[in-house]
Order: structure tokens, then sequence, then C-alpha cells
């Protein structure tokens, strides 16, 4: 089955871009999350991690 698959992805051209779109989308997409975690503030981190425990509002 794995052979068949691999035979028909050799024969359409210009298939081989896809993966590394997929990979630089991917990794864009973690290294944007980074860097929000990472310049996030402290007080915003504290104010959403306490919303599930705040039964005040209710």
């Amino acid at each position: 089955m794995l052979k068949f698959v691999k035979n028909h992805m050799e024969s359409i051209t210009g298939i081989e871009i896809y993966p590394m779109i997929s990979l630089v989308i991917f990794f864009g997409f973690f290294m944007l999350l980074f860097l929000w975690v990472v310049t996030a503030k402290k007080e915003y981190i504290k104010e959403v991690s306490n919303i599930p425990l705040d039964n005040q509002n209710q």
C-alpha cells in the first residue's frame, strides 16, 4: 500500500515544495507562540489562569 502511494506521489510534478511549506508554517507558528509567551505580562497570565477558579461572577 505504501509503495502505491509513494509511486503516485513521485509522479506529481512540483509536489516536493509542500513538505517545505508545511515545515515553515509549523515552525513559524510555534516561534510566534513562543515569543508571545515570553513577552506576555505576568499580571495577565495570573489573571487568565485564575478565571476557572473565580466563582464570584456567577
